[in-house]
């Protein structure tokens, strides 16, 4: 059987003697981070965090944030790096964890890049396509559209210009939805035909991708105990105090279970509803982040059966 063990031996005799860094990356609840843990302490590394709500301060439950005890045993990077306020993007976090990248490196330690947000991952190892600046006379339109007509309004016209980018967006995730229709407004194309014409052709460091393969039932035993888990440690009570900070509107508050725990404070979802919509909402997106990669040079670790 499979074990991290086996998995970090696998991963340390595949890239002995290549050149590049490691990234391991994959579904959410699939078993980063342990491996990101095992592997650094093998191999003398280091992590670099590219989780879309673990780079925010404050942010810690729900995002399954390595605790103090883990963050201990291995130096960690771009973990709570940013306040929920702050204007992150993919090429901000690009430039944050290359400069990381070469610290580690310069110190003569093996930098290992973990997490589910794959365009970050893109980003950094080959560069983003170019996109216009944000326009705030446009995000205001959109901001007034999910006012008066709902999210999935906002939605339905991405679907209609871009039905790709729909697809990989939730229609909840107002902030990435509507920056997808800023593209297309400012530039005329849509985010796809301009991500595809730029095809992540440039280099900026060779990278190889791991990722483990959690059988379809194992995943989810695996996502329901952490929603359990999350909920039990007190997630809900840490929602309460952000949106008390006045983060309830910040970018992370829209990710994956915190936008429904915000749902349940706000009286929309019992917590037998909530924990119900946390498990279902996850299930998704892990589905997402699976397409996403079958179509990416990962190397699958497979999972031991259950």
């Amino acid at each position: 059987m499979k074990s991290i063990d086996a998995w970090v031996a696998d991963i340390r005799a595949r890239v002995a003697g290549s050149p590049g860094v490691i990234a391991l990356v994959g579904p959410t609840a699939s078993g980063k981070t342990a491996l990101a843990l095992a592997l650094a302490e093998a191999a003398g590394g280091e992590v670099v965090s590219v989780d879309s709500v673990q780079v925010y301060r404050h942010f810690d439950i729900g995002s399954g944030k390595p605790s103090s005890e883990e963050l201990a045993r291995v130096p960690h990077h771009l973990i709570s790096a940013f306040d929920p306020g702050d204007a992150v993007d993919a090429a901000l976090v690009a430039a944050r964890a290359r400069a990381a990248v070469e610290d580690i490196e310069s110190r003569g330690r093996l930098p290992i890049v973990c997490g589910g947000t794959f365009l970050w991952h893109k980003a950094i190892f080959s560069g983003l396509a170019s996109l216009p600046p944000g326009d705030a006379e446009v995000r205001e339109r959109h901001r007034l559209i999910v006012v008066d007509e709902g999210r999935e309004a906002l939605h339905a016209r991405l679907r209609a210009i871009d039905p790709v980018s729909a697809a990989r967006l939730h229609p909840r995730d107002v902030v990435r939805v509507s920056r997808a229709l800023e593209v297309h407004e400012l530039s005329g194309s849509t985010m796809t035909e301009l991500v595809k014409d730029h095809g992540f052709r440039s280099t900026w460091r060779p990278a190889r991708y791991f990722a483990i393969r959690q059988p379809s039932e194992v995943l989810t035993a695996r996502i329901e105990a952490r929603v359990h888990a999350f909920i039990a440690q007190g997630w809900i009570d840490e929602v309460r105090d952000l949106i008390a900070r006045g983060y309830g509107g910040a970018r992370p508050m829209a990710s994956v279970g915190y936008r429904e725990v915000r749902a349940h404070l706000a009286g929309e979802l019992s917590e037998a509803e909530l924990l119900i919509a946390v498990v279902r909402s996850t299930r998704i997106f892990a589905r997402r982040q699976r397409t996403w990669l079958n179509h990416e040079p990962v190397t699958w670790l497979e999972a031991p059966p259950p």
